[in-house]
């Protein structure tokens, strides 16, 4: 599978890829806060640096609903 261009925003979609979930559970993550995210207008948009804490917290064994 080739990995996405490192940047700045990801697409839900392209944050899942980026971390092996489906869109349905990105959506359910960021809904409960656990991921955060960007609107501009109308479209979500997820940062890099929040895929990397979101993973770092996993990491640290920090309770992450099962979604």
């Amino acid at each position: 599978m080739d990995r996405l261009p490192e940047r700045l925003l990801y697409r839900v979609e392209e944050a899942g890829q980026e971390l092996g979930l489906s869109r349905a559970t990105v959506f359910e993550l960021l809904s409960s806060g656990e991921l955060d995210s960007v609107t501009i207008g109308r479209s979500r948009r997820i940062p890099r640096q929040a895929l990397e804490e979101f993973v770092a917290r996993l990491r640290a064994g920090s309770p992450v609903e099962a979604a």
